[in-house]
């Protein structure tokens, strides 16, 4: 394993361990049971990239050939539950705003990290047209997360709130167009910051799409 394949490694890893929190987070102020936490938990991490490989052919999908990362992100689920079990117990209080806040800042990270990671996947795989690259870094980038709130019964972020799949967009035309300028490397580095920094200013400034209001209080 080279240079450029070890940090891609690691960026892996710490987007499965970025979306694996965000995933379980959201299952603890649901108020699921482990298991309901560690299936959420994955899911979020492994989800996006399922329906990535599906769409490049690659069976069976990267979450069976190599569960490295279906074990990290199983790990960090049941790790975050225990640690928030405890901290439940001794405070005597119930997950509040802060939790929230950590969660979308997790969701940032794994989003920016799993869309280049995505467009990185589709490369390997032989594909280089443009828009096909594009495409499957924001499917892999929102998947997880759009699976994850479907099945915690949430209205899904990537259709509402701060600017969600436009920022994996953005990051995701970055990777492509500046690869051969900047270099595979860089590009995904800058195209996962460039999500990242739009998600978080998303969320400090409450910035939205457009949106038709009912009227209804």
């Amino acid at each position: 394993m080279d240079y450029s394949e070890m940090v891609i490694f690691i960026m892996e890893i710490a987007g499965t361990v970025a979306f694996a929190s965000s995933g379980a987070m959201l299952a603890v102020r649901k108020e699921m049971d482990l298991f309901g936490v560690c299936v959420l938990g994955v899911t979020t991490s492994v989800g996006g990239g399922v329906v990535r490989d599906l769409i490049l052919g690659i069976t069976p999908p990267n979450m069976f050939r190599k569960p490295v990362y279906t074990m990290v992100a199983l790990g960090v689920s049941a790790l975050l539950f225990l640690l928030l079990y405890i901290r439940n117990n001794l405070m005597q209080g119930k997950i509040g705003v802060a939790y929230d806040r950590i969660m979308t800042v997790f969701d940032a990270v794994g989003l920016g990290i799993f869309t280049v990671v995505g467009i990185n996947t589709a490369r390997h795989a032989g594909y280089s047209q443009n828009f096909l690259l594009v495409f499957v870094g924001v499917v892999t980038g929102v998947g997880g997360g759009l699976i994850r709130d479907m099945m915690a019964q949430e209205k899904p972020y990537i259709l509402t709130k701060h600017i969600y799949a436009c920022a994996s967009l953005a990051g995701a035309l970055i990777c492509v167009f500046c690869g051969n300028m900047m270099g595979r490397l860089a590009s995904m580095m800058a195209g996962a910051a460039v999500v990242i920094v739009i998600r978080l200013l998303a969320m400090r400034y409450r910035w939205n799409l457009p949106r038709i209001r009912s009227g209804r209080d």
